[in-house]
């Protein structure tokens, strides 16, 4: 599973993979134990992944949440012992130590809570998804070196 294969859905909770597009929208199944299939219409704000940023002070002014993810993965190997009720100072210092420069002014703690929820839902059921993918570009180079 990628990145790219997971979707939000704003006003329903956790995440869901994208099965395929059906004829009154697009087909999701939770990644949760329930595994529930869900029909979600056009209307409905869908937030892919891997389209997802975190605001930050550096010169490109956002930090992709796959990046993030897999830099609390690397450093925390699944367990951050935070969760969506931990205390917002605890989650602020968590974000400050794995993103440095992110924007205190426009990252929310409920954003935070989000991030922590997620990242301990695909660490528990889907450790996968945080393998380090080789860029595209990358790839074509070592085609044309051979």
């Amino acid at each position: 599973m990628k990145f790219e294969e997971i979707a939000a859905v704003t006003g329903k909770g956790g995440l869901f993979r994208i099965a395929k597009p059906g004829r009154t929208g697009i087909i999701l199944e939770s990644l949760d134990a329930q595994k529930k299939k869900v029909v979600v219409g056009a209307d409905a704000q869908v937030s892919i992944l891997s389209e997802i940023s975190i605001y930050t002070h550096t010169e490109e002014g956002a930090t992709p949440l796959a990046d993030v993810m897999r830099k609390i993965h690397a450093e925390f190997d699944g367990d951050t012992g935070l969760s969506k009720t931990s205390d917002p100072d605890e989650l602020k210092s968590f974000l400050q130590h794995i993103l440095p420069d992110y924007d205190e002014s426009r990252v929310y703690v409920s954003d935070i809570k989000k991030l922590v929820t997620w990242y301990n839902l695909l660490s528990k059921d889907h450790p996968e998804v945080f393998e380090e993918e080789p860029e595209a570009d990358e790839e074509a180079e070592t085609k044309e070196e051979k």
